[in-house]
Parts: C-alpha cells; sequence; structure tokens
C-alpha cells in the first residue's frame, strides 16, 4: 500500500534493516485490511519487529515523545493530548487503542511528519517502551484491577512502574490522588503531581510503601505506620475549572460525558504545558473531540438511538454508572471473557450492580450467565438476550445505554454498522 511522499522520504532515510522492516510491515498490514481482519496494525507491527527488534527506538528518534498508560482513561487521555498538541506541530498517535509494542510501531511507522508522537502504552510494558522511545514526558493516571489473569495485581504493576521508570529522564506527570501512582511515581526524578481523584478506591487501603492500612480523611491519604502520604498537587481539577500551577483557573468544556474525562482533561493540559502549549489554548482544542475510538458515539439502530460506552474493570464500571440516564432509561450490559478482555470475570462481583435499580436491564455476551447470576444477587430485574437486535426489540422507549467490556465492545460496534 503506498504512503505519502513524505513518508517515502523518510522510510528512503532509515538503516536497511529498518526500512525493509517497515516495508514489509506496511504490505503485511495492507494484506490483512484486504482480507477484512481490521486494521492490520498489529499484525504489521509484529513482522516489522521480527525483521527489525529495534525499530521502535529508531522511528522514536526524531520525536518528543509523550507515553500514557493507565488501568482505565489512556485512550481518551492519549487523543486529548494529542489534540492539545497539535498547537505545537505534527503528531502521531495509535489512536485507536493498539498499546503493545507492535501496535505503537506500527502506528509511529507512519508518522514521517511528525513533531510528536502521543502514544498509549499498556501498563505491562510500560518501562520496555519507555526504555526503547525515551520520552520527554509519561502520564500516569490510576492503577487498579484488571486483567488479573494477564497484569497481576495492582502492587505488583505499581513496583514493575516504580522499578522500570526510576532512571528516566522523562517528565512524569502523575496522579496525586492513587497511592499506587504516587509510590511507584515517587522513585523518579521529575515529577510534575496533578489532583485529578480517584473515585474507586477499593484497591488503595494497604500502603504500597510498608503494607500497612491507608489512612483516607476526605480527599487526602496517609499511611499512619510509614509517613507514604499524598504529595501536594502542581495542577488539580477543581468543579469544572483546572488549577494551574500559578493558581490560573481554566474552564473545562468537554463534549465527552462524565467527571473521568474532566480527570484526564486535567492531565492531559498538564502534559502539554511541559511542550509550552498553554492551558487555555490546550482545553479549547479538546473541545473538538466527540468520541474515541467508539467511545461514547450516539449510533441509530433498528430506528432506535444507542450511546456506546466501554467498561472494563470495576473501577471502570463505577465511573460509567455516573454518566448513564437515570431511570428508566434502558440499559444494556455485555461481557466477554475473551483473550483480550481477560478470562477471568471474578471481578463482576466488585461491581455495584445496584446502582442500576429501577432501569430496564438487558444482558447478553459470552459471559452473559455470570453476569446474570451477579445481578440476580443484586436483587436487580433483567432479561437475557442472544443479540443486541432482541434488546432493542424489547426495551422500553428511551435512549439505550449500551455497556460492555472491551471485546463486547467491539462485536456492539460492528453489530451497529452491519
Amino acid at each position: 500500500m503506498p504512503g505519502t511522499d513524505s513518508e517515502a522520504a523518510r522510510d528512503a532515510s532509515l538503516p536497511a534493516r529498518a526500512k525493509i522492516a517497515v516495508t514489509a510491515g506496511k504490505m503485511a498490514a495492507a494484506l490483512s485490511q484486504k482480507a477484512g481482519r481490521g486494521s492490520g496494525s498489529v499484525i504489521g507491527g509484529k513482522i516489522a519487529l521480527r525483521l527489525d527488534p529495534d525499530l521502535l527506538a529508531t522511528l522514536a528518534e526524531h520525536l518528543d515523545v509523550v507515553l500514557v498508560s493507565a488501568t482505565n482513561g489512556k485512550t481518551t487521555t492519549t487523543r486529548l493530548i494529542a489534540e492539545a498538541l497539535r498547537a505545537a506541530g505534527p503528531v502521531v498517535s495509535n489512536a485507536l487503542g493498539a498499546n503493545m509494542p507492535a501496535g505503537i510501531t506500527a502506528a509511529l511507522a507512519g508518522g514521517s511528519d511528525a513533531k510528536f508522537g502521543v502514544i498509549e502504552v499498556d501498563e505491562k510494558y510500560l518501562a520496555m517502551v519507555a526504555r526503547d522511545t525515551r520520552p520527554k514526558v509519561i502520564a500516569l493516571l490510576n492503577l487498579s484491577r484488571d486483567q488479573l489473569d494477564r497484569a497481576a495485581e495492582t502492587r505488583m504493576m505499581a513496583e514493575k512502574w516504580r522499578e522500570g521508570l526510576k532512571d528516566t529522564d522523562a517528565v512524569i506527570v502523575a496522579n496525586a490522588d492513587d497511592p499506587l501512582v504516587t509510590w511507584a511515581a515517587s522513585s523518579c526524578k521529575k515529577v510534575v503531581w496533578v489532583a485529578a481523584g480517584q473515585a474507586w478506591k477499593e484497591d488503595a487501603w494497604s500502603c504500597p510503601s510498608c503494607g500497612g492500612v491507608m489512612q483516607r480523611p476526605g480527599d487526602d491519604w496517609f499511611c499512619g505506620e510509614c509517613g507514604f502520604r499524598r504529595p501536594n498537587p502542581h495542577w488539580a481539577l477543581q468543579g469544572t475549572h483546572v488549577i494551574d500551577p500559578h493558581r490560573g483557573a481554566w474552564p473545562i468544556q468537554l463534549q465527552l460525558p462524565g467527571r473521568a474525562n474532566l480527570a484526564n482533561a486535567t492531565s492531559s493540559a498538564a502534559v502539554a504545558a511541559v511542550f509550552g502549549v498553554a492551558p487555555q489554548v490546550a482545553l479549547q482544542r479538546m473541545q473538538s473531540v466527540t468520541a474515541v475510538a467508539g467511545r461514547y458515539d450516539v449510533v441509530q439502530f433498528q430506528g432506535r438511538d444507542i450511546r456506546l460506552l466501554l467498561a472494563k474493570n470495576p473501577a471502570g464500571w463505577l465511573e460509567t454508572f455516573s454518566l448513564i440516564d437515570g431511570p428508566p432509561a434502558p440499559v444494556v450490559l455485555s461481557v466477554n471473557a475473551l483473550d483480550a478482555d481477560g478470562t477471568d470475570t471474578s471481578w463482576l462481583w466488585d461491581v455495584d450492580y445496584e446502582r442500576l435499580a429501577g432501569h430496564p436491564i438487558f444482558v447478553m455476551g459470552q459471559r452473559k450467565l455470570d453476569l446474570a447470576v451477579r445481578l440476580e444477587v443484586a436483587g436487580l430485574q433483567f432479561q437475557v438476550v442472544d443479540t443486541l437486535a432482541e434488546a432493542v426489540a424489547a426495551a422500553p422507549a428511551g435512549r439505550i445505554e449500551a455497556i460492555a467490556n472491551y471485546t463486547a465492545f467491539q462485536q456492539l460496534r460492528k453489530a451497529v454498522v452491519a
């Protein structure tokens, strides 16, 4: 598949091995697209890295790189940072969320004109990608339980971040309200602390430093045993305003819903400021974002409005419940447990599904019976269905809120455009 003239010029300037790897990766991606097997970015990146294991580092050499990692919100925050930094120059980004080394490599291979690389990174691969891309900034948003069969428990992930990032020269933009993130970032040389909030606290009652019980009065937190405590933030979310280090207050006017996205915008403004983009400019550019990889899209399906929402773990479901329309708005819940989701569904028991009382609920997905048992225990009325069409046909009037975990979300997107 031919690229742009600038891509061709960039590719021609690459070392021979990198040039061959990029070309082979693009060909593999094009063939995957023609076969109808998605964008091809992952298979293209895998082939390119197999041919040149140093390709990611080579492609990142000319970029000012920002890495974004978290359990929740990294795709949206990556998109917001990318929009903000476009005020200062061209940006290349893995906007569709392919966040492991293969997908990241494929994204950077298409960024010949870019000044900035804004890259979402899977939590498990953050230290590795940071080593290869030598980022200027790393944004750490939150850590909570997710895909425990693959990613292990949260303190272990925080320790991997802490050890893997301690020698980085990057500016770390870290959420001061998350004790796990704070502990991971506190080993780094340069940290900008952001008070972005933490709605889900159930993974942060044990001190990551000593194992003692955390004290959490109001928005503050500290360990009474070892003295580990919340740092004073440089940036903060206050209502619907970003407070900058000089105490300036800048309004956030996003088209994306929910408090979580106000927090994402606050961290994004702090990142943009490292590159000299003023908060008012950064926040104004973020207003243009209406959906992220299909998340928050309102689509028409069989004559009904359906809002597509992604929630992959207890923290994500909690945030999602806070932004859906109130009862009696119908709600579709879909859960899978494929490799990309994590095969352990025990997290369903940690989600406060009782918040859905009063909503007509329709349950679908590969693990619909697991979810049905959880809703039965919660005392909720629901209907198990096989397809979205079946749910829509039975749903009462009103916009339908469709909430799904990762692969179930992709299936819903395909269903509404089929």
